[in-house]
């Protein structure tokens, strides 16, 4: 089963630039992992946000510990105002169920 995960974070006003530099570098590496179906990039206000898919816990699990997503956080530690937050959803369906919920 699918694995929903957003992460944000948030930049000290100086950093926003490397941190965003950071974070479009990380997106090639992550999108070649093994069970990576959606790994989007959003931002407003400083704020970084990851939406991500994967097609299941093991996939998310390889991830954690894979260089792109090490090498994003050793990069931008220094540069973020906060721990960064994240969460694994679970989806809760409703409505049109093509328009209700992330699809690999």
């Amino acid at each position: 089963m699918p694995v929903v995960v957003v992460a944000s974070f948030t930049a000290k006003p100086e950093s926003v630039d490397s941190v965003r530099k950071s974070c479009k570098k990380a997106i090639a590496a992550v999108h070649d992992e093994p069970g990576c179906q959606l790994y989007s990039l959003h931002e407003a206000d400083r704020t970084f946000v990851f939406v991500e898919q994967w097609a299941d816990a093991d996939a998310l699990k390889t991830h954690s510990t894979a260089p792109g997503v090490t090498t994003l956080f050793a990069e931008i530690g220094e540069h973020l105002d906060g721990a960064p937050d994240i969460k694994m959803l679970t989806p809760i369906v409703a409505g049109d169920p093509a328009k209700g919920q992330l699809r690999a």
